[in-house]
């Protein structure tokens, strides 16, 4: 049997690194797919690669049908901004490709469904002085995070009608040698950041993005994923899946200029930026995956960077 990712980007390939190593047969589903990037993270691995959009339910069935899978990791979709731009198309692309991707695994008697999603689901409006279990509110009013709390209620809904199994994790910022062609404004920072420090410059940050955020290295995340597929399931389940703390924006670029002398930064004024105030609590994520984070983000940055220098 294979498992099916649903876009092929930093969350995909990082479960997939693990997956093949276990001789586990891996099919990327992305409408523009990027062969360069797969190269960087799989090298000459043998996976196979769809080339179909998640809006289309037929090629979904059909590449299910085809490769036998009997897991599906659904990560394709639109990140931040970009699901606003426009948000009829945003909406189309996270809402209704969930919808899709539910509806194949029931028509095709997928057993296990992993549904990637966020901790911009949470409505941190309503933050108080506690940090953020599975149960606090959803749905924060903008396009991004309600679209991803509509994308998690419509998997439920399939869920509790068809039985199969089915594991939510709500993510923090995941970094890592990533493309960013979906819209994630904060991986796209932290890479940019690093490879201006890397050549020695100037990294220009919009003020927007100079936020108070809880980070997961993709390595500890490809760690978590691995869990979420193969750990036994007796109930539906949602898990965040971070480190447990919020990294203040100034101590990001102290840690980033500590490993990268020659790395300068500026801040381009504008919005004032949105941050996290609390941490997500991930004893959850302890407790059903026997997982936790092992890189803080002076580990995560220093491999980051060798990675980065590795590729050129």
């Amino acid at each position: 049997m294979a498992t099916l990712i649903t876009g092929l980007g930093l969350v995909g390939t990082s479960y997939a690194q693990l997956a093949l190593k276990r001789g586990e047969a891996i099919v990327f589903y992305d409408i523009a797919p990027r062969k360069d990037f797969l190269a960087k993270k799989l090298g000459t691995a043998n996976v196979t690669v769809v080339q179909r959009d998640v809006r289309d339910l037929p090629a979904l069935v059909e590449t299910i049908q085809n490769h036998k899978i009997d897991k599906v990791i659904h990560t394709a979709g639109l990140i931040g901004g970009k699901v606003a731009q426009p948000i009829y198309t945003g909406m189309q692309i996270n809402v209704m490709g969930t919808i899709n991707v539910a509806e194949a695994v029931r028509l095709t008697g997928v057993k296990r469904l992993v549904q990637i999603s966020t901790m911009g689901v949470y409505d941190r409006r309503l933050e108080g002085p506690h940090a953020i279990e599975e149960n606090f509110y959803r749905g924060p009013g903008e396009a991004y995070g309600n679209s991803k709390v509509a994308k998690e209620l419509m998997v439920e809904a399939y869920q509790r009608l068809y039985g199969f199994e089915l594991i939510i994790l709500r993510l923090a910022n995941v970094y890592g040698v990533g493309h960013f062609a979906g819209g994630s404004g904060g991986g796209e920072m932290v890479q940019n950041l690093l490879q201006t420090g890397i050549k020695g410059g100037v990294a220009k940050i919009n003020q927007e993005q100079a936020r108070d955020f809880e980070y997961i290295y993709y390595k500890d995340l490809g760690r978590a994923l691995d869990r979420a597929a193969t750990v036994g399931l007796s109930a539906p389940t949602v898990l965040n899946v971070g480190t447990g703390v919020v990294v203040a924006f100034d101590d990001l670029v102290r840690t980033a200029e500590k490993l990268l002398p020659k790395l300068e930064v500026e801040i381009i004024p504008g919005t004032k930026p949105r941050s996290s105030k609390q941490p997500m609590v991930i004893t959850k994520a302890k407790q059903v995956l026997g997982w936790e984070a092992e890189y803080d983000l002076e580990a995560g940055f220093k491999d980051y960077i060798e990675e980065l220098k590795a590729l050129g």
